[in-house]
């Protein structure tokens, strides 16, 4: 298995720099044909949203069909997929970014009852309470 970093997920999701994104493709190509899998953690999914929308001026649902999509793909291994399958889809309907979701789905994962945060605008969010 290899991970990846942001700045080759983010390549790989704009395609903005042709030689940069044509050997993202090389190298899932050749992973895919040597049967290794690619490693995506939630730090570098919660990295690349930053970076889609504070660079790229991407949309939050641009952002969530992306990383809905990377889960779909076959010699990706997202961390802990099921938290992020529900942070994108809490993150579609909520107030909340999907970072903020992340970390909320993260927590009840791990046996948390919530998380608390001094975030208001996540008050109405399940899983959160504001201190």
């Amino acid at each position: 298995m290899t991970g990846i970093d942001s700045n080759v997920l983010v390549r790989l999701l704009v395609e903005d720099a042709p030689d940069q994104t044509d050997r993202v493709h090389r190298f899932l190509a050749k992973s895919r044909a040597a049967g290794e899998t690619v490693y995506v953690s939630t730090v570098v999914l919660c990295e690349s949203a930053w970076v889609l929308r504070s660079v790229y001026a991407r949309s939050k649902s641009q952002i969530l069909d992306a990383f809905e999509q990377l889960l779909g793909v076959d010699v990706m291994q997202v961390e802990e997929e099921d938290a992020v399958r529900s942070a994108v889809q809490l993150s579609r309907t909520g107030k909340a970014d999907f970072a903020d979701s992340l970390i909320g789905q993260l927590n009840l994962a791990h046996g948390c009852r919530r998380t608390v945060t001094f975030d208001r605008s996540l008050r109405t969010v399940p899983g959160f309470a504001v201190l």
